[in-house]
């Protein structure tokens, strides 16, 4: 029998191998059949339910920041539970997180359009945090695993790149057939809400299957969760986890502030644009039933890119492998300055070709960006010796969830700057049709930028750190194991 502290040997578990790469993905999969509906809040609230443009900007930006907020604080309480749990303490959160997500997706698309302005608001309000009080108890301790399945640097990248993959289908599905049933062809503007209830309640359904599938083949290979505490001798003191030593890391962690902040870039490309893009097809190229299939465009390199992102990361290095996604990635948006686009069909098959070819950059960098996250865990145990999973990528997760309702809400407000009227719907007048077509590639290309900027000048793992850092790490559990 094994004695109460000993490590668990490597041999108790599989090899690693495809079944973990199907299973990681399948997580994102089932996260982003509810995260992927986000895209159309913002024209779902303004257009379709009339709630002003103004006051909803302020909503999505309340409700996001809180949502960053929540994020940290399940982290923390996910790194101070020293609870037994049957399996992993991880996988417990996320189950729980999954049975509400079959209804929390719905709730932020409650169909109530004949209501006053101020009861839509609370509708709103309350169905999002909802949604984001499961949303958060899935992804957080989700996205925290990836460092625990396994400590090798080559099987990160790999899990790195079937996430990606398994978010980049799932959004694929969404934003193709939300658009074709949603949108109607001959006016470019929203049908009935209901329509869109029920899809949401039906995305929660598949998402649930998915996140079961990865809770019942997952295996966590590098758990360190049994070690420190229960070692001690009975006359030594219980170390208690120290929240604001944890939040302090975070910040003196480089590594982990310069991949906050390329996702922050990341997600002003996908958000900041959001508004001007569906504009741009209602009322420039009035073709807004196809925007999805335009919009799918963006996301086809993740595929193309996921048999080779990792081999090229090993050859070059993460750092360097996603400084030279961006820096494509950000060219092809810049080019929409500059490229001719007809407002006719024409033109939209134009900018499905830039989002194609910038598609292979961001497809090259997304893919290895989470095991760039895991990289940047270790990197805090390597500096500061101590592992702080949960909080650590709770602060991750909050800069993202403020970018995601800042980005967005300043779309909207820029949009709004220019003359966009939402309950106009496709009928913007010609100069704001304009406008929208270049605060498109605006949003776009800011994001790029902040996002090399994250990659290339602070995220400081480059080939030859992460080389040392991953020999000195194995040396010291080596000799804490001994």
């Amino acid at each position: 029998m094994q004695e109460q502290n000993q490590v668990i040997p490597e041999k108790k578990f599989r090899k690693f191998g495809l079944l973990d790469k199907l299973s990681y993905a399948a997580g994102d999969f089932g996260c982003n059949m509810s995260f992927a509906m986000k895209s159309l809040l913002t024209i779902y609230w303004t257009q379709l339910m009339g709630i002003n443009e103004i006051l909803f900007a302020t909503l999505l930006v309340i409700v996001q920041v809180w949502d960053g907020i929540d994020d940290t604080i399940l982290g923390v309480i996910i790194d101070a539970d020293h609870r037994h749990y049957k399996r992993n303490k991880f996988l417990a959160y996320i189950s729980a997180g999954s049975i509400g997500l079959i209804f929390g997706g719905g709730l932020c698309f409650i169909p109530l359009p004949g209501a006053s302005q101020p009861i839509k608001a609370v509708l709103f309000v309350a169905g999002y945090l909802v949604w984001d009080a499961f949303y958060t108890m899935a992804n957080v301790p989700y996205g925290s695993m990836l460092s625990l399945i396994t400590d090798d640097p080559a099987q990160r990248s790999q899990l790195s790149t079937w996430r990606s993959v398994g978010a980049i289908v799932a959004a694929m599905s969404v934003a193709v057939s939300l658009p074709l049933l949603l949108i109607d062809p001959v006016t470019n503007n929203l049908r009935s809400p209901y329509i869109m209830f029920g899809m949401a309640l039906g995305f929660g359904v598949i998402g649930f299957v998915f996140f079961q599938f990865m809770i019942h083949t997952t295996q966590l290979r590098a758990v360190p969760e049994e070690q420190p505490v229960q070692e001690k001798k009975p006359d030594q003191p219980k170390q208690k986890f120290n929240v604001l030593e944890a939040l302090r890391n975070f910040f003196r962690n480089r590594a982990m502030l310069g991949i906050t902040i390329a996702a922050f870039g990341s997600f002003m490309c996908t958000y900041g644009s959001q508004t001007a893009l569906t504009v741009t097809f209602q009322a420039y190229f009035k073709s807004a039933q196809y925007s999805g299939l335009v919009g799918m465009a963006s996301m086809v390199g993740i595929i193309a890119m996921a048999p080779f992102s990792s081999k090229v990361a090993g050859k070059i290095g993460k750092k360097e492998t996603a400084v030279l996604g961006t820096v494509v990635m950000t060219l092809a948006y810049a080019s929409m300055f500059v490229i001719p686009l007809s407002p006719d069909a024409q033109g939209s098959l134009v900018v499905a070709g830039v989002l194609l070819i910038s598609s292979f950059g961001s497809g090259l960098a997304g893919c290895i960006m989470w095991a760039m996250v895991a990289d940047a865990l270790d990197y805090e145990e390597w500096k500061f010796g101590v592992r702080t999973e949960g909080t650590s990528y709770a602060m991750y997760s909050l800069m993202r969830k403020v970018a995601q309702g800042v980005m967005p809400s300043l779309g909207l407000v820029v949009a709004t700057f220019f003359g966009y009227k939402a309950i106009l719907g496709a009928d913007q007048p010609a100069s704001v049709a304009l406008a929208m077509r270049y605060l498109m590639p605006a949003f776009y290309t800011a994001g790029g930028v902040l996002s090399l900027i994250g990659y290339a000048w602070i995220y400081n793992l480059d080939k030859k750190t992460m080389q040392n850092m991953t020999e000195e790490l194995k040396l010291r559990r080596a000799e804490s194991n001994s």
